[in-house]
């Protein structure tokens, strides 16, 4: 980039919802766009020229760095959700901070070539196996936001409270297992405490997960919500993803977890559920009022036997949709937003439920 910056000519770009021929993109020496101008029908002199169909760059909502270590291995035979998770679990023991580093600078990269120019990294492997914080207890976490940078790709670090195994009655949970013990700062204060040390950056945003309501009991979740309200961050929880997750929580609150979460002040505008696979009606509708976002990863759902969540329903409720290649067994966001339409039809066996604009936006 000159010290004038640089002009880019499109021969075909997407602008908002319709396809523009003869596009002039300006971009400052900051690498910020000054201007966007149209009816250019010839490149200006010195432009690079980008022939072909030119998109924004593609917002990964979803990412589980170093399960993209999995892809050959969990495709291979039967099994469930459950199943998988044990494989999982084996690739986590195993990652360092310099492991993990060189694995998500390659996740990354593979999501760069794909056009993903931000992620949403959530995030919760913090500690050495057992338990046992490094040196620099954000260790592992910073090693995402390098690889992120070195990829050339944003990251919103969605640093994730995970306490428990499982849920126990309507004050405990499980103790971690002992692959969990890596992934738990104890209790969500002292999450907390360490979360804050982490700062914003230029290419770089730090914010909050809760991992779902199996291992963060509902005592715990009013103060990770209050963590990302004082910092106006944003928050993730892996929502209704399984039935299993369901009835734990009817046995143990009498409650769905969209309604627990509600109940401690977790929805709302800035946060998004991932999946929210198996909602009742009345979940669809709470979600919708309260502007919670809904982050669909179709490939991943698939791969996993999860189900096929009713996006639809939950946008026609007023929650925005989003998508994400969770566990990377593709990376590639418009095979996401494919998927999510062809389940919906599979699943209404009706046709068209998004145009491709709206897909694209998602």
């Amino acid at each position: 980039m000159s010290a004038r910056g640089t002009t880019y000519w499109l021969e075909h770009a997407w602008l908002d919802s319709y396809v523009e021929p003869g596009v002039a993109l300006d971009v400052g020496t900051d690498g910020r766009i000054a201007a966007v101008r149209t009816g250019v029908d010839s490149p200006p002199p010195g432009a690079e020229i980008l022939r072909g169909l030119t998109l924004p760059g593609l917002a990964n909502t979803h990412s589980h760095a170093f399960h993209r270590a999995l892809r050959g291995t969990v495709q291979v035979g039967s099994g469930t959700f459950w199943t998988w998770r044990e494989i999982m679990y084996s690739v986590a023991d195993r990652l360092t901070p310099d492991t993990y580093h060189a694995l998500a600078r390659a996740v990354y990269a593979e999501m760069a070539l794909a056009g993903v120019t931000a992620v949403g990294e959530f995030h919760y492997v913090h500690h050495a196996p057992g338990g046992t914080p490094y040196a620099d207890p954000n260790a592992m976490g910073e090693a995402l936001v390098e690889a992120a940078a070195e990829a050339g790709i944003r990251i919103t670090l969605l640093d994730t409270v995970y306490l428990a195994a499982g849920l126990v009655d309507a004050r405990r949970g499980q103790p971690p297992n002992r692959h969990q013990l890596r992934f738990s700062d104890g209790t969500a204060e002292a999450w907390a405490t360490r979360c804050s040390v982490l700062k914003d950056r230029d290419h770089a945003r730090i914010g909050a997960a809760v991992h779902s309501v199996r291992a963060v009991p509902a005592g715990q979740l009013a103060t990770v919500a209050r963590w990302a309200e004082e910092r106006q961050a944003p928050l993730h929880v892996h929502l209704s993803e399984q039935t299993a997750e369901n009835d734990a929580c009817l046995a143990a609150h009498g409650r769905t977890p969209t309604q627990l979460l509600a109940d401690h002040g977790v929805l709302g505008p800035r946060t998004t559920g991932v999946h929210n696979t198996h909602l009742t009606g009345d979940d669809i509708a709470l979600l919708g009022r309260s502007g919670t976002g809904t982050c669909m990863c179709p490939t991943t759902e698939r791969d996993l036997a999860d189900g096929i969540g009713p996006a639809v329903a939950l946008q026609q409720a007023g929650s925005p949709l989003s998508l994400g290649s969770d566990s990377h067994a593709v990376i590639d966001l418009l095979e996401e937003a494919r998927a999510m339409e062809l389940n919906e039809r599979l699943r209404s066996r009706t046709r068209g439920h998004w145009t491709a604009a709206a897909l694209l936006r998602a």
